[in-house]
């Protein structure tokens, strides 16, 4: 099934609606023609039909993009082209999923298509960037190539944009193919069942042996998540920015689920301005497509520091706040150690609304440690080692316990470790009949 929409022998674009891997899907290309691929009004008017087009059959968009920017022989029609097409994937936005594969440049204000999308996955040799190396030069001075300024390495890692790299064309699009395996084809759908084998009740023991008991020692959070979802089914996405959160999707008895997750081998699992905004973002999307969440805690507290304090945090933390508590699809998370403070509480806590909350017995929900805590109360008059130590097990037995913190409500239930992913299928099952309330507004004013 084929449907071409435009094809202009003179555009640099065409679009078709087709179907991969399956299913049917909006599809464009922008690349080649006189200008390598630059946007001009016929190249415009052909992405922008295919957009709405999609929005209008509920089917996933697709764009293979290389472009060299706005066609600057077509004056400022051209800058209006992009704007066109700007719009109607915000039109898009939570209605269909958006991937965009970069195969080459995507460059000048056409870049910022990229970030509108859903998932963006670059070419090992594509780039990206609003202002060349020669604009850098004129305004700073500074010497940069193509390469240093936005290369799909520096998309992967530093600025997030894309969610995975590839070795070329075919490999790029089968990676955003396989992220759209998790997604419905559209937000008044579920998303389709990936029958798997693996059956939900058996124990998770490898995640269980795999967090050590000391609560400094450090462990790798993806060996968790792989066990408690379906065998194989884990795709984690953005792995290389802001390693301290771990996001990704999975299948659990064959549903998918967004998975969020603090990462205790970088950074101690802290979270930081790069860690919020890539949770919050992905949060947003899962909610937006009616993918369920599930969240994992191991945090000893936010990141501390003048210039990160400097740069946002407090506007950037309060993005996960906004993205979680506005959440309205099935919510289950699991304080496996460390769950303290502000760091705590954003990552899916009962108070934010959280469905489900549980907690390993290894678990301590509290403000703060109990060694910190000692020192805030007691460190004026200095008690000795042993004093101290009696008194940090005290704290701890008295104010950390998960026990004491479900005698209260803020947890269901303390869980046996090995009992996770049963647990995990029990509570979406049950949740599988939930249902959005949302107040009556234009929007809500998200802390952008």
């Amino acid at each position: 099934m084929t449907l071409l929409l435009a094809a202009r022998r003179a555009s640099a674009a065409t679009a078709e609606i087709t179907e991969l891997d399956g299913r049917p899907v909006a599809r464009f290309r922008l690349g080649g023609g006189e200008h390598r691929g630059a946007i001009g009004p016929a190249e415009g008017d052909t992405i922008e039909r295919l957009v709405l087009a999609a929005i209008d059959l509920g089917v996933p968009v697709v764009g293979m993009v290389a472009s060299s920017g706005a066609d600057i022989s077509h004056g400022v029609a051209s800058l209006h082209a992009w704007g066109r097409v700007a719009r109607a994937l915000v039109a898009a936005s939570g209605v269909v999923p958006v991937a965009l594969v970069v195969t080459g440049p995507c460059l000048a204000g056409p870049a910022l298509l990229l970030g509108l999308a859903d998932i963006v996955i670059m070419t090992t040799s594509a780039f990206s960037y609003v202002s060349g190396p020669k604009a850098v030069r004129r305004f700073t001075g500074a010497e940069v190539d193509h390469e240093a300024l936005g290369a799909a390495s520096v998309h992967a890692t530093r600025t997030g944009v894309a969610w995975a790299t590839a070795p070329d064309e075919d490999a790029a699009l089968q990676v955003a193919l396989d992220v759209l395996a998790y997604f419905p084809s559209n937000n008044g759908e579920v998303p389709p069942v990936q029958w798997n084998d693996d059956p939900v009740e058996r124990d998770s023991a490898l995640a269980a042996a795999a967090v050590p008991a000391e609560a400094a020692a450090s462990y790798d959070m993806r060996s968790v998540i792989a066990d408690v979802a379906d065998e194989g089914s884990f795709l984690e996405v953005r792995a290389l920015h802001a390693p301290n959160v771990v996001t990704g999707l999975a299948t659990i008895g064959g549903h998918s689920v967004g998975v969020v997750a603090n990462q205790p081998c970088v950074m101690a699992g802290t979270l930081d301005i790069d860690g919020s905004r890539k949770a919050a973002r992905f949060v947003q999307l899962c909610d937006a497509f009616n993918i369920a969440l599930l969240t994992f805690v191991d945090t000893p507290g936010f990141q501390p520091g003048k210039d990160i304090e400097w740069r946002g945090m407090i506007r950037h933390g309060a993005q996960l706040v906004h993205a979680y508590a506005a959440a309205t699809v099935p919510r289950v998370s699991f304080a496996l150690r460390k769950a303290y403070g502000g760091a705590y509480i954003v990552m899916d806590s009962k108070g934010l609304g959280s469905d489900a909350c549980f907690a390993w017995p290894s678990a301590e929900v509290a403000v703060m440690g109990a060694a910190g805590a000692v020192q805030v109360l007691h460190g004026k008059r200095k008690p000795g080692p042993a004093e101290r130590a009696g008194l940090e097990a005290e704290y701890s037995a008295k104010f950390c316990s998960p026990v004491m913190a479900a005698e209260r409500g803020f947890l269901d239930d303390v869980i046996d470790p090995a009992s996770t992913r049963r647990v995990a299928a029990d509570a979406f099952a049950a949740l599988a009949t939930k249902r959005e309330h949302l107040p009556h507004r234009r929007h809500a004013n998200t802390p952008l």
